[in-house]
Formats: structure tokens, sequence, C-alpha cells
């Protein structure tokens, strides 16, 4: 069993996560600025199954004895938690799912990285840990239908073979997803590009696209 922190996990694609995770087999532990809000977050999920590895804590306390992180923050939090936190997760596994995305005039978009995408930024941001990127494509509410079956591919980009393969070992715990390997970090940018796309389609179509890839 994989103890797993998500930081920042009180949003729906955090809980979504942290709930499939834990269906998974993995010990989930969902962090928050606030440790009472992780709590909350935690027992919601918890309702109606009891039984599955969910707890609450504030992220420093949820990262201390975590082997992967999962940053769940929106993208403008993305620098500050990281800098607060990165003596904690020196040497650990960071999973990046975070989208730089924003609305602007009724139409989702991707906003400009400098550093090339969140993932760049966050392998920048935490030189000392193992940095991917995955998961940023996948429908919160989805994930939050616990009846329902995932559906589609996950593309994890990373630059450290390990970190890539660890990571994809994460997605396909989960029942009915393939992870896709999508090379280095620097490929993260295409990949947290398609939430704008996936978003404006399933606006237009009233759907919920998801994304896989033919061929491979």
């Amino acid at each position: 069993m994989t103890r797993i922190a998500i930081v920042g996990g009180t949003g729906p694609e955090g809980r979504g996560l942290a709930m499939r995770l834990a269906m998974a087999g993995h010990e989930v532990v969902i962090g928050s600025r606030d440790a009472g809000r992780a709590a909350d977050a935690a027992s919601g999920l918890l309702e109606g199954r009891d039984t599955l590895p969910i707890t609450g804590a504030a992220n420093a306390d949820a990262v201390s004895e975590a082997d992967v992180v999962l940053l769940a923050v929106p993208f403008e939090g993305l620098r500050p938690t990281a800098e607060a936190l990165r003596q904690a997760l020196a040497g650990r596994l960071v999973v990046s799912i975070v989208a730089p995305v924003e609305f602007a005039d009724g139409q989702m978009r991707a906003l400009t990285v400098p550093e090339g995408s969140a993932g760049e930024l966050t392998r920048d941001l935490l030189p000392e840990s193992r940095v991917a990127a995955a998961f940023q494509n996948m429908s919160a509410r989805d994930l939050l239908r616990a009846d329902h079956p995932l559906e589609g591919d996950v593309a994890v980009t990373a630059d450290d073979e390990s970190a890539r393969r660890e990571t994809m070992a994460l997605a396909e715990a989960m029942p009915s997803l393939r992870a896709v390997d999508a090379g280095p970090l620097s490929n993260s940018r295409y990949v947290e590009e398609l939430t704008a796309l996936l978003v404006n389609l399933n606006r237009i179509h009233k759907a919920h696209s998801t994304i896989r890839f033919l061929g491979l």
C-alpha cells in the first residue's frame, strides 16, 4: 500500500482522486492549509464508504510520511505552496496535476507559463524532488461518482524515468484507465492546455468528454 498525500486536496479533483486512489488500495491523506477543512473533506468522502483509508491533515503533516505527493492546488497557489513545502518534499515523488487555466469571455483558456508549464515550474521549484505531471485532464465530476467507471488515457510526463513509471502505475491502479508515457516534462504544457479544450468542448456539446490516444 502506497501512502499518498494530496496537497490542496479539498477541491473537487483532489477529492475525486483521493477517493479513487483509496478505492484502488492506497492510503490517502487529504492536505489543506486548514487541517479542519481537510478533515471535513475526508469525512465527506467516507459517507457510505467508511472503510476507505482516507484521512485529512494540514499540508505539512500530510506530506510528512507520504511516499507520493500530488499537488492539486490552483495554479496561482503552486509557487507559494511548493516553496513552503520544499524541504519536506525533498527526495519524494511529487506529481503536479495543475492545469494553468482561467475563464475569460465565457471561455476557458490556457495561461502562458514562463517556465513552459506547471509541471516544469514544479520541477524548478522542487529541485530535490522527483517530479512528474499527470491527471490534468480528468473530470472531477466523473472522479467523484464512485459507481461510474472511469474511461480514457492519462498522459504522464517526467524527466526522471522512474518518476514517470511510478506515476503511470498509480494511474493504472484505477480500473479502466490507461497510462501513456508522454515523455519529458517539456511535453506537459500540451497536456495542460488540453484541459481548456476539454472544458470548452463539454460546454458546447453539454458532454463529459475525455482523452484517448488511438494507435498506441
